[in-house]
């Protein structure tokens, strides 16, 4: 019966864990992106705030304050949050995607108009 008990509680505490990872309202914040993680001496860094995830929806900015991301969405159907979104300024237009992982958004950012890529890793203030 211990064992029964036991294994519950265990089953339990995983589907919490798995439940956590996918829900969506872990997105919601201001977010600092690392706009070269792989240089650790450099500053190098963007903002995103998501303000709203509601129906597979994504609001906020994106790069600096007054930039809204336009057209945000997120897809969860392999319990991993995944999103894209697009953004621009007078600089050009971007479009960027991502996916959470324990605490952090991984994501890219291609620079439509400027031919580049970034790769970045977010972490939530």
């Amino acid at each position: 019966m211990k064992a029964i008990i036991l294994m519950t509680i265990t089953l339990l505490f995983v589907s919490i864990d798995v439940q956590a990872q996918t829900s969506t309202d872990v997105l919601i914040g201001t977010w600092k992106l690392d706009m070269s993680p792989q240089n650790t001496t450099d500053d190098n860094f963007a903002m995103m705030e998501i303000t709203s995830v509601k129906d597979n929806k994504l609001k906020g900015t994106f790069y600096r304050q007054g930039v809204k991301l336009k057209n945000g969405h997120i897809n969860t159907q392999t319990d991993t949050i995944y999103g894209a979104l697009m953004s621009g300024d007078n600089s050009g237009n971007y479009n960027s995607s991502f996916y959470y992982r324990d605490g952090k958004l991984y994501g890219t950012t291609l620079a439509v108009d400027r031919a580049f890529l970034a790769v970045w890793v977010a972490t939530k203030e």
